[in-house]
């Protein structure tokens, strides 16, 4: 019998999908952010729209957005939600040679969103590494984190240092 304060462990330690039938639904959001450090040639690749590529920027917030919605389809025991809203912001920042992506997702539900952001975050990053990586195979993604969510039965959460862009 397992003790684990884990949802994803029933009493006999056994993993499972959470049941949330009996919660109610409420209006849910998270907030996420990250970056990818590159060159400063790469970055003003980006930034003047000289790539061959094209819209970097632009490409990334599209799969992002795709991403969100595939959430459930990567991570196992993840529930499928109907997404409300899914913003994505990606801020070229120069002085320090990266791209800052600031993601915001919403639904009406049963569960929170925070896989979501997560998710579209990394994909959108990963994104802005595979169109640049021909140019600069040692860009970097970190900081990826939860900044803040809000509803459900555990209430609004958020990070005590949130980082500006």
């Amino acid at each position: 019998m397992s003790n684990s304060p884990l949802t994803h462990f029933n009493a006999a330690g056994d993993v499972h999908m959470v049941d949330v039938g009996a919660k109610a639904v409420t209006q849910r959001s998270a907030v996420c952010e990250g970056y990818i450090e590159m060159r400063p040639e790469t970055l003003a690749l980006i930034v003047n729209g000289a790539h061959k590529k094209g819209d970097v920027l632009g490409v990334a917030r599209i799969a992002g957005i795709m991403a969100s919605k595939k959430t459930a389809e990567l991570i196992p025991l993840c529930h499928p939600l109907p997404l409300t809203h899914v913003e994505i912001d990606l801020q070229p920042q120069t002085a320090l040679n990266r791209v800052y992506c600031r993601t915001l997702v919403k639904t009406s539900g049963q569960t929170g969103v925070e896989m979501e952001a997560l998710t579209a975050t990394q994909i959108a990053l990963l994104t802005v590494y595979d169109m640049c990586k021909a140019v600069d195979r040692g860009m970097t993604i970190q900081g990826v984190r939860l900044l803040e969510k809000s509803g459900g039965k555990s209430g609004d959460w958020r990070a005590d240092a949130v980082a500006a862009p």
